[in-house]
């Protein structure tokens, strides 16, 4: 069986590097394509001298047409208006698109799923195992609780992250929503300053904070009549994100056009 084709989109972020090293040492797999803005000072250098596993021959470009049609997939960790050109040309193509860019309009998340008619995409905003069996615990808990819980999510990103809240923070949320059956975008309260009054039933708050270098961490309360659940999640290494993503390009070949999400890749659901 012939290796699995990946171009890998960001290739310069912190994620794009990680990715890089870790398709260098699997076995099946094999880098064909690392894209980068253009402009960009990485641009014509080798992918894998960058990203610090000795050269592969992968030259960084900024032309994805040109590395689409040598490919099987894209892993695309990069940026929202970049990610949405890519699912079209995935779509044109008929590869597998693996997402796990944040910070997504809702433009964009519609975009995504027209393109999913016609290529297999994975999006998730946490491409983690525990993430994800966090989300499905964050879901039973939500709906055997009820509304006597007030549910509040609190995570915490590295100084440099430009999205809040965090993609995670945001799947975990969805997840807290379908278990007590509302809409997100309804009962979600995204910040709180000066006098807000008493809390609304039902609504599911977000804290964010930022500092350090920390990777990414994610806690879940249920804040009850005389006691508190905490579900808490702590990514101490990006290697979680790059082997998450890189196992659901694998599962991407050969499945039927569709947008999915982890919890597919991983069987969650069944």
């Amino acid at each position: 069986m012939s290796d699995t084709r990946l171009i890998v989109a960001g290739a310069t972020g912190r994620m794009g590097r990680v990715l890089i090293n870790l398709i260098a040492e699997s076995e099946g797999v094999t880098l064909v394509g690392a894209l980068e803005a253009s402009g960009s000072e990485a641009l014509g250098k080798d992918a894998g001298s960058l990203a610090g596993c000795g050269p592969l021959g992968v030259a960084i470009s900024s032309d994805p047409l040109k590395c689409v049609v040598a490919a099987d997939g894209i892993i695309d960790f990069s940026t929202p208006h970049a990610s949405v050109e890519l699912t079209a040309l995935a779509a044109q193509a008929r590869i597998a698109h693996v997402i796990g860019t944040t910070g997504l309009s809702d433009a964009d998340l519609k975009a995504i799923a027209a393109a999913a008619r016609h290529a297999v995409i994975v999006r998730s905003g946490n491409m983690s195992l525990g993430v994800n069996l966090l989300a499905g615990l964050v879901e039973k808990v939500a709906r055997t609780l009820g509304p006597d819980y007030d549910i509040e999510i609190a995570e915490m990103h590295h100084k440099m992250k430009v999205d809040a809240p965090s993609g995670t923070a945001l799947l975990l949320g969805a997840a807290a929503a379908r278990g007590r059956g509302v809409d997100l975008d309804e009962s979600a309260v995204r910040s709180r300053d000066g006098h807000t009054g008493a809390r609304k039933e039902g609504s599911i708050g977000f804290a964010t904070l930022r500092g350090g270098t920390v990777v990414g961490d994610h806690m879940v309360m249920f804040a009850g009549p005389g006691e508190r659940l905490e579900l808490v999640h702590r990514a101490e290494d990006r290697g979680i994100f790059a082997r998450g993503a890189l196992h659901a390009a694998r599962w991407a070949q050969g499945r039927k056009p569709g947008l999915y999400s982890m919890a597919d890749v991983l069987g969650l659901g069944e």
